[in-house]
């Protein structure tokens, strides 16, 4: 029995020990602790159907996949993932791990990004991805779309072409645009069967909100 194993029956003392380590929360409301624990929730539940998955690694990963914060306008944007998984390593290290671990967890955190292009080569990083793209859709992923937008200065919608039926879609200056720009193209790329069936749910959700919105927009009565 190794040292994870003997002081973790469960991995919740090491969610803990992990968000400890990462000290106080930032100011981004959309990668803050309660984003944190929603998706080690998901992956959890995904977990849950994957018998050889390494729970120990998994709860590492997902803890601190985004321990080092990087805006989504920022020209570092692209390497927030490679960053974020060197700190891991020192973290993990000094909390005794040992190399394939540490090496496999912080291989799940560079894999996890969307912007990083990196393949997900291990289950840990399959669910790891899963599970944090889980919360970028759904009811939650559109109150983060939202919050994002309002923290970048973008408007809600383009008033002369709410649906970008007769141009290209903008979100950078339009939060509605994010929507077809990537949170419906993030839906359909899902690593695991379990992780793929909540997020067809979750696009349902988004897929409702988005033409109640156009609705409203366009004065339609319900």
């Amino acid at each position: 029995m190794d040292w994870i194993e003997a002081n973790f029956t469960d991995q919740a003392g090491l969610a803990a020990l992990l968000l400890a380590a990462l000290g106080p929360d930032g100011d981004d409301g959309s990668h803050d602790r309660s984003h944190l624990l929603r998706v080690w929730q998901n992956a959890t539940s995904i977990a849950g159907r994957e018998a050889d998955c390494d729970r120990a690694v998994l709860t590492a990963a997902v803890i601190l996949h985004d321990c080092v914060a990087v805006e989504k306008d920022s020209p570092l944007r692209s390497q927030a993932s490679r960053l974020a998984a060197s700190r891991a390593r020192a973290i993990l290290a000094g909390l005794g791990w040992e190399a394939p671990r540490i090496d496999a967890a912080a291989h799940a955190i560079e894999a996890h990004s969307f912007s990083a292009g990196i393949a997900a080569e291990t289950l840990e990083a399959r669910i790891l991805q899963d599970a944090d793209r889980l919360d970028a859709i759904g009811a939650i992923g559109i109150a983060r779309c939202f919050y994002v937008a309002g923290r970048m200065g973008s408007g809600l919608y383009d008033p002369a072409d709410p649906p970008a039926g007769r141009r290209d879609l903008d979100d950078r200056r339009f939060a509605l645009d994010h929507f077809g720009a990537k949170l419906f193209r993030v839906a359909g790329n899902f690593q695991t069967e379990a992780g793929q069936a909540l997020a067809d749910a979750r696009t349902r959700t988004m897929r409702r909100f988005v033409q109640a919105l156009l609705d409203e927009i366009e004065g339609k009565s319900e």
